[in-house]
């Protein structure tokens, strides 16, 4: 369609005949994302609130179907890129968030890390090394005042604020940590999302949200003995990328749930669907939350 022809169409959504006003949405909707900005200029131009209102649905819907595919799309293509699944994750909300933007930041985090973190180093003095960049240099802390604040779910507020729940952090610690080529992957603990420094038969945790606090087999052991769970192998090996942005979903439905606002998690719970194999039974572990004692 030509940009007089999407005019045209937009400007039917005024139309009084409701018949003709339902099957204009819907050529609206299989235009795609594509037709937003003319919508946005529409929109502008409106002095009716109810059209607004009707330009606003429309938006949500074509941005929130575009998301949907995405999410499915790095599913299907191997799920290979952290940053770019978080970064969908975080485009729920914030539709205009940059990757780009999100790349360069950790980035420059990465080059500071390069200048104290060496390969000839003990693996106990290269977390050392990272938790000074991270939480002196950078002064990356827990968000415990908003813990179920929806924005600790955005790891490009995480990146700004410098604060962030459990997940986003170890997010941020892992990219640095796997950039630097450090063994170091996430783990799926109940109610505490970690991270794993695993080499051939040398194997330590690392909480995140307590300044990278190092931690024992031994500690986790007790852990889990205080939360009466039996032991299994996801609360102590690695998780995969896919299995980090199913969390960070579910965080974010369970904050929306807790900020009343059904609607959100509702919708935030079907992008969840989109990237779960229904045959494939999720395990307790990557159910819970970051609820932190």
């Amino acid at each position: 369609m030509t940009n007089k022809e999407i005019k045209a169409l937009i400007s039917l959504l005024e139309d009084e005949d409701e018949h003709i006003a339902s099957h204009v949405e819907e050529k609206i909707v299989s235009l795609g994302e594509p037709i937003i900005p003319y919508l946005e200029e529409e929109w502008e131009s409106s002095i009716n609130p109810e059209v607004q209102k009707k330009i606003e649905e429309l938006i949500h819907k074509l941005q929130y179907d575009g998301l949907t595919s995405k999410f499915k799309n790095w599913k299907e293509t191997g799920a290979t890129n952290l940053t770019e699944g978080m970064w969908l994750v975080n485009s729920y909300q914030y539709p205009d968030a940059s990757l780009e933007n999100i790349n360069k930041t950790l980035d420059q985090i990465y080059y500071e890390a390069w200048l104290h973190v060496r390969t000839d180093m003990h693996p106990y003095d290269q977390i050392k090394a990272l938790n000074h960049v991270l939480f002196k240099v950078y002064k990356f802390s827990a968000n415990t005042k908003n813990f179920h604040s929806p924005a600790n779910s955005m790891l490009h507020l995480a990146l700004e604020t410098k604060r962030g729940n459990p997940l986003t952090l170890c997010v941020i610690y892992l990219t640095i940590a796997q950039k630097l080529g450090l063994p170091i992957y996430g783990v799926n603990l109940p109610n505490l999302f970690i991270l794993t420094y695993k080499q051939e038969n040398f194997q330590f945790y690392i909480n995140v949200y307590n300044k990278g606090l190092m931690l024992s087999k031994g500690d986790i052991d007790n852990y889990i003995l205080q939360l009466n769970l039996n032991p299994v192998d996801i609360f102590y090996e690695p998780c995969s990328n896919l299995d980090i942005v199913k969390r960070a979903l579910r965080n974010l439905a369970l904050s929306f749930e807790k900020m009343n606002e059904a609607e959100k998690a509702v919708e935030v719970n079907k992008l969840l669907d989109s990237i779960t194999d229904e045959s494939t039974p999720e395990t307790p572990a990557s159910e819970n939350t970051e609820d932190e004692e």
